[in-house]
């Protein structure tokens, strides 16, 4: 049971089926803070990777499949000092909501999950949750769109297209566009992101003049070799992504400690790497991550 709502995740069906306006009035009430602090850094932990069909950590394909685990381990990781939020699709953002896990947070909706992994259609990411519209009416801070780009699939224009007008729609509402692209190929039958420092460059060009107005957009991108000459790609505020997790989480947080001195980087946007955490112990991932963003944060 979440402290101070009386409603556990074994509630939750319950209140879905009886009493359905409790989410609508839950996003009404909702306690609400500025996107950024003082420090102007942000630790958002992302939970959309289900809805894309991406259950897997590590070598357990099926690690998300647990809707019961996966709530309990991201009402840990928002109970812990220095996390600032959670990025998620409505149906995760709606239970953390019912369990009182979203006062004072910052909440960012993922908007396109129509790419789904492994699919004949998995670079059409087409919007498939939340609206513009949506966001703002819940009081959400803002919307994430994954943008993959790949010059030899010509559906890559329609995401192209959507994203732009996705960019334009949130800015108008003074909304964060947070734009995660890629430059992304098929191999083998498989789409793989490249990750090398130029392929991230082009990407990044092409994110940043998505929409009609740039005021509200923020981009999230991978950690890769020779970040500093990456980061000089843009004057836009940046969250690094956690990626999927593998070898030493003592590696992993040291490469996040040396990109987080980079002027342009906020903060990091991380899902898998802090919530299946080898060891299985979130709240002591989550305080790394949170020390590592906000300093003595936690």
């Amino acid at each position: 049971m979440t402290p101070g709502t009386g409603v556990s995740v074994a509630d939750l069906t319950e209140i879905r089926a009886r009493e359905p306006a409790r989410i609508r009035d839950g996003w009404e009430n909702r306690c609400l803070r500025p996107l950024v602090g003082d420090d102007g850094r942000l630790l958002l932990v992302a939970a959309d990777h289900p809805a894309r069909a991406a259950l897997g950590v590590r070598d357990q394909p099926r690690a998300m499949a647990s809707r019961v685990d996966l709530l309990e381990r991201l009402v840990t990781a928002l109970s812990r000092p220095g996390v600032d939020g959670v990025l998620g699709t409505p149906d995760v953002l709606d239970d953390l909501l019912l369990l009182g896990a979203l006062e004072g947070k910052v909440a960012i909706g993922s908007m396109n999950r129509g790419g789904l992994q492994g699919a004949g259609f998995e670079l059409d990411d087409r919007f498939t949750a939340y609206r513009a519209r949506d966001l703002a009416a819940n009081g959400l801070d803002g919307g994430k769109m994954l943008t993959r780009i790949a010059f030899d699939d010509p559906g890559t224009v329609a995401t192209l297209e959507a994203s732009g007008s996705a960019v334009t729609e949130l800015a108008e509402l003074g909304l964060m566009a947070m734009v995660e692209p890629f430059l992304s190929e098929r191999r083998d039958g498989r789409v793989v992101n490249l990750l090398d420092p130029d392929s991230v460059i082009t990407s990044m060009h092409v994110a940043s003049a998505l929409g009609a107005s740039s005021a509200h957009t923020w981009l999230k991108l991978p950690v890769v070799d020779d970040l500093p000459r990456v980061m000089e790609a843009t004057t836009l505020p940046t969250l690094l992504l956690g990626g999927d997790p593998a070898g030493d989480p003592r590696d992993t947080y040291a490469a996040w400690g040396r990109a987080l001195e980079l002027p342009a980087v906020r903060g990091l946007v991380v899902g898998r790497a802090l919530l299946y955490p080898p060891d299985g112990d979130v709240a002591a991932a989550v305080d790394i991550a949170a020390r590592l963003v906000h300093g003595g944060a936690s």
